[in-house]
């Protein structure tokens, strides 16, 4: 840049050093859609890669792209459907059979591996369980419903109450949901069964859940 003869930025050139630094953007502070890197709320939607296999953080206009459930596609869009199941049942034993330690746990259909994997949370985040896939088909045998689960992008959430208290609970929710939970539980999780911040955590979830799921029917 030029000076003047006694060392100083001729005014025009200083006009324009103030123009540009007033008219610099502003940096933007929170999350970026990790697509086309627009800014994004707190509370935004995700997609699933299905290539490697991760949740995407992405704005409405990337989300909608990938909103077809029924096209061949590298990202699925996570849908906003809760369902509740109020006939599901186990019969005796079968939680056991699933090989399951904890009495909480979300499955899904991996459509990559062709099969439902089970994950339940701990200390560790979220746990794959070696699930038996007969054990398993047997289960959804006895609860039909269990087929509107959509592969990749929803999860089946089961409890089953401390002791054997009650019934099994099972709702069909979003499966960012599920990492969520698990996510916030592995901050809380103390000992075997979670402790009691870990129930409290749960508990407030499936509180959630109920108010905002629909009783699912099949076609």
């Amino acid at each position: 840049m030029t000076t003047g003869t006694n060392g100083r930025i001729p005014g025009s050139a200083l006009s324009v050093l103030r123009r540009i630094a007033t008219e610099r953007p502003r940096q933007v502070v929170g999350e970026r859609c990790e697509m086309c890197a627009e800014p994004i709320r707190d509370e935004h939607q995700h997609v699933v890669s299905m290539q490697g296999r991760q949740l995407m953080c992405v704005c409405r206009g990337c989300y909608l792209l990938f909103s077809d459930q029924s096209a061949t596609l590298r990202y699925r869009a996570v849908p906003d459907r809760y369902l509740t199941f109020p006939d599901f049942g186990l019969s005796p034993g079968r939680w056991d059979a699933l090989q399951i330690p904890v009495g909480l746990a979300f499955f899904f259909r991996n459509s990559a591996l062709d099969r439902t994997v089970a994950f339940y949370p701990g200390p560790a985040g979220a746990t794959e369980s070696e699930l038996p896939l007969d054990v398993w088909e047997e289960v959804c045998a006895e609860n039909p419903e269990l087929s509107l689960l959509l592969p990749d992008v929803e999860a089946l959430l089961i409890r089953i109450p401390d002791r054997g208290e009650g019934d099994p609970e099972c709702y069909l929710v979003p499966i960012d949901a599920c990492y969520q939970l698990v996510g916030t539980l592995r901050k809380l999780w103390r000992g075997f069964d979670g402790g009691q911040d870990a129930r409290r955590e749960i508990d407030g979830f499936f509180e959630q859940v109920t108010n905002r799921a629909r009783v699912a029917r099949l076609p």
